[in-house]
């Protein structure tokens, strides 16, 4: 039986509302976490569910299980600092790349968010595809495939469950967060594939084993 819960994601823009979208149509109660909580775009997702509300940042956060920064690096770990006592014994899930541009003086969000909370419960997922195939991980009768990384096993167990609850085939353990640069660079090869080489953004990663 999937166990229903409450997970804030922080910003509303494409993968934002895609994963809020996705995670209320499994019945997941979804807080959007907002500086503007009128804006227009987040009155239109909202109507879009009634297990999706708009809050403050930190009255999305305070009763949530999973808080999703879906956010610029430097904002992640803004964020993070600000609310690090709210924060407390909630997995955290860092969805930016920074692989344009880095929150100084960190090398990741990952390892700023992880800094300044002194929180162990931190992943990195959700970054390595276009929110089209968040929207829709599947390709005719084929699931796509998700990654995630960071050292938290308990907390990447949770996640890599709700990854593939929203439909992806599988979420893969990249490792620790010894390779969350590594997986921001794997995100980057979808960006160059799907945008700089011009395959379009309907592209997808799939691991085959025999």
């Amino acid at each position: 039986m999937e166990i229903k819960m409450k997970i804030s994601i922080i910003g509303a823009g494409n993968v934002g509302s895609a994963l809020a979208f996705q995670f209320a149509n499994k019945n997941h109660d979804v807080l959007i976490g907002a500086r503007n909580i009128e804006a227009d775009e987040l009155k239109s997702l909202a109507a879009k569910s009634s297990k999706i509300t708009i809050h403050s940042i930190n009255e999305a956060i305070k009763p949530s299980e999973i808080v999703i920064l879906s956010v610029p690096p430097y904002a992640a770990v803004e964020i993070a600092e600000s609310n690090k006592e709210l924060l407390k014994n909630k997995i955290i899930v860092d969805a930016s790349n920074s692989v344009f541009k880095k929150p100084d003086p960190y090398k990741t969000a990952l390892e700023g968010i992880k800094k300044v909370t002194g929180l162990d419960s931190v992943v990195k997922c959700f970054n390595s595809t276009g929110f089209e195939n968040i929207e829709n991980p599947s390709y005719g009768d084929i699931k796509i495939d998700m990654f995630i990384a960071g050292n938290d096993a308990d907390s990447k167990s949770v996640v890599s469950n709700l990854v593939k609850e929203i439909g992806f085939e599988e979420c893969y353990d990249f490792g620790g967060d010894d390779k969350v640069e590594l997986l921001e660079q794997f995100a980057f090869a979808w960006i160059n594939l799907a945008i700089i080489q011009k395959h379009g953004r309907n592209i997808a990663f799939k691991v085959l084993k025999r």
